[in-house]
């Protein structure tokens, strides 16, 4: 029977491809987000409207009815007006996790990716080498995935394919990942991000205990301790230049807009490999990707040949253009592992780095201070500068003791160049002053969509 889903925060990259599965499997949509309200991000909301999304303002009023289900972020606050309004009219409340894990684990086969860094190009990775397998998988990621991109999908970050086989990225950092009941689990790494390696300990071995294959980096100290208390036969272990691992990647060698690597498959003949994404940690997404795959019968050969044309994650270094010999990118990277990748990849080729940082949050730069001091300090170059506006801020009661300030002085004891300004305008003004040919300048930062417009302003200004 068809159903009434109303979204609260219908545009966020975790809510709009949800919506749009629930949709495609016969339900109405409608929802309310804060951005709409805000008048950020329009041609968003004039994708979804029409794509047959009815929008409301965020105040409740399109809450009117005890038959309709209202989905919510993680945290399902009375504050909310559209909460409060469901609570009136006694609709069922859902929580985005709960909904999606309940699609999920309805599926017969389903792959969920997990892990600290990596997750969205993975997800996007096993999706692309399934379609081009013919598989048709039904894919929820949290990114907009570049292959499915296209003029009547400008947002793809869902890909509507059958009901047998379910593709998702799964998140750890609010717990959700418990509800998650996999044929595959893939982790990629674990570290230090939203909670304490103890709890993480604890989500990551029920989510890899709960599926039929486990997917683990023998890279990463902590998914290497996980694939030791599993049973014989149970995980399919990746790693960049270690034998002991089923699959792994040699002779990494670097391109302006890629990697080529050997990748070897116990018992198998070895491959050559090309990828169109660069850094040595998108071989080790390579390499997570084809063990998920090979978990369920994908040929080897298709699936390395699959690798070679996808193209990439919205905002995963995203090159945006370059003017008067600066190039701009625009990157997700928000926590120390994350950053690290993106600079260490840079910093294969020539050139200094200018980085705009905005802090997704007070909370987690309280909780990463140190590692985000250390992470800058110890990757940037001398010449290199680092700019940044104060954390995103969207109200609340947070503990915004620890400020942009902190870090940038952080770092500049260690004796690198940082500064922290009022505002992200003002980073913006001292980028285009400081910027010469031959820099790449690089817009860091998550959970704020107006970052790749502010990129993109800034290429027109050099």
């Amino acid at each position: 029977m068809n159903k009434d889903y109303f979204f609260c925060g219908v545009g966020g990259s975790g809510m709009m491809p949800l919506a749009m599965i629930v949709q495609a499997q016969g339900n109405r949509i409608s929802g309310s987000d804060r951005a709409l309200d805000q008048g950020r991000t329009p041609e968003k909301f004039d994708w979804l409207r029409a794509h047959g999304v009815a929008l409301h303002p965020q105040d409740g009023s399109g809450v009117v009815s005890a038959d309709q289900v209202v989905v919510a972020t993680g945290a399902v606050e009375d504050t909310v007006p559209d909460i409060g309004a469901a609570r009136r009219v006694g609709a069922v409340i859902k929580t985005r996790p709960q909904l999606l894990s309940e699609l999920f684990n309805a599926a017969p086969t389903s792959i969920g990716v997990a892990g600290t860094s990596g997750k969205s190009t993975i997800t996007g990775m096993v999706a692309w080498i399934l379609d081009q397998a013919g598989r048709a998988p039904t894919v929820v990621n949290g990114a907009v995935m570049k292959n499915f991109a296209d003029a009547d999908h400008p947002f793809a970050s869902a890909l509507v394919g059958g009901p047998d086989l379910f593709v998702a990225e799964v998140d750890e950092s609010d717990g959700s990942i418990a509800r998650y009941d996999p044929t595959v689990a893939v982790v990629s790494n674990i570290s230090l991000d939203h909670k304490s390696m103890e709890e993480l300990r604890e989500l990551f071995g029920g989510f890899v205990g709960r599926a039929t294959t486990a997917v683990l980096n023998l890279d990463n100290p902590e998914t290497a301790a996980l694939a030791q208390t599993l049973p014989a036969g149970k995980a399919i272990t990746f790693a960049l230049g270690e034998e002991e691992a089923e699959l792994s990647a040699h002779d990494l060698q670097p391109l302006p807009t890629g990697m080529t690597f050997e990748l070897r498959v116990r018992g198998e003949a070895t491959r050559a490999a090309r990828l169109n994404v660069p850094g040595a940690h998108n071989v080790a997404n390579a390499l997570a990707a084809l063990g998920a795959v090979r978990a369920l019968g994908v040929d080897m050969d298709q699936a390395v040949a699959a690798l070679e044309t996808f193209s990439g994650i919205r905002r995963r270094l995203e090159v945006v253009g370059t003017q008067g010999g600066v190039t701009v990118i625009d990157d997700f990277a928000h926590n120390p592992d994350k950053i690290a990748a993106t600079l260490k990849t840079l910093h294969a080729f020539d050139g200094r780095l200018l980085i705009l940082f905005q802090p997704h949050g007070f909370g987690p730069l309280k909780l990463m201070q140190q590692a985000f001091i250390e992470g800058f300090a110890g990757l940037m170059r001398p010449d290199d500068v680092l700019l940044m506006p104060e954390p995103v801020y969207y109200g609340g009661t947070t503990d915004r003791s620890v400020g942009s300030e902190d870090i940038a002085a952080g770092v500049r004891a260690a004796g690198r160049q940082a500064q922290a300004l009022a505002t992200r305008a003002d980073c913006g003004d001292r980028i285009v002053d400081m910027a010469r040919p031959g820099d790449r300048v690089v817009v860091m930062g998550a959970r704020d969509d107006s970052l790749s417009t502010f990129a993109a302003e800034l290429l027109a200004r050099l």
